[in-house]
C-alpha cells in the first residue's frame, strides 16, 4: 500500500481555548503495556500545550486502579512483584504538565495504603465519588477511564 491511501486528513478539527477536566481512572485497560488512560492523558496534555490553553486536568484514581499511585516499595507490595511501580515516569511526567494526581481516601482506606505509600504530589481526597460529584459542580467536563 502506499503513502496515500494512509493519509490522515482531520475532518473536524478541535481547539479548546480552556480545559477543565476530571478524570475519574478505576480500572485499567491497556494499549499494549500502556495503560489506555495515561496514553490518553498524554494525547490531551499535548493538545492543550498545542492549544496553548488554560487548564485544570485532574484525575482521581480508585478501585482497581489506585496501585497507579503508589511508591515503588509499596507498589511491590501491593501487586506481590519487585519491579516497581512502571508507570511512575509517565506519572511524574503528566505532573510536570499540570495534571494533578489524587488517590480516592475509600480505596486507601481497603488497602491499607497512607499518605507515605504515594508517588511525590500525590494527594488523597475524601472518596472518589464525592470529589467526582465535586469537581462536576464546579464546572468540571467528567472523562470516565474503564
Amino acid at each position: 500500500m502506499s503513502d496515500e491511501n494512509h493519509a490522515l486528513s482531520i475532518d473536524i478539527p478541535v481547539e479548546l481555548r480552556s480545559v477543565k477536566s476530571v478524570h475519574s481512572i478505576g480500572s485499567l485497560q491497556f494499549e499494549g503495556d500502556l495503560p489506555a488512560a495515561l496514553f490518553h492523558l498524554q494525547l490531551l496534555t499535548n493538545d492543550i500545550a498545542d492549544w496553548n490553553a488554560d487548564a485544570e486536568v485532574i484525575v482521581v484514581y480508585h478501585t482497581n486502579a489506585g496501585h497507579l499511585t503508589l511508591h515503588d516499595e509499596a507498589y511491590n507490595a501491593s501487586r506481590k512483584i519487585a519491579a516497581g511501580n512502571p508507570n511512575r515516569d509517565l506519572i511524574a511526567d503528566l505532573v510536570t504538565r499540570g495534571v494533578k494526581v489524587e488517590l480516592c481516601g475509600a480505596t486507601a482506606k481497603a488497602n491499607g495504603w497512607g499518605n507515605a505509600d504515594l508517588l511525590p504530589d500525590v494527594k488523597i481526597n475524601t472518596d472518589a465519588m464525592a470529589r467526582t460529584i465535586q469537581l462536576v459542580q464546579q464546572g468540571f467536563v467528567k472523562i470516565t477511564e474503564a
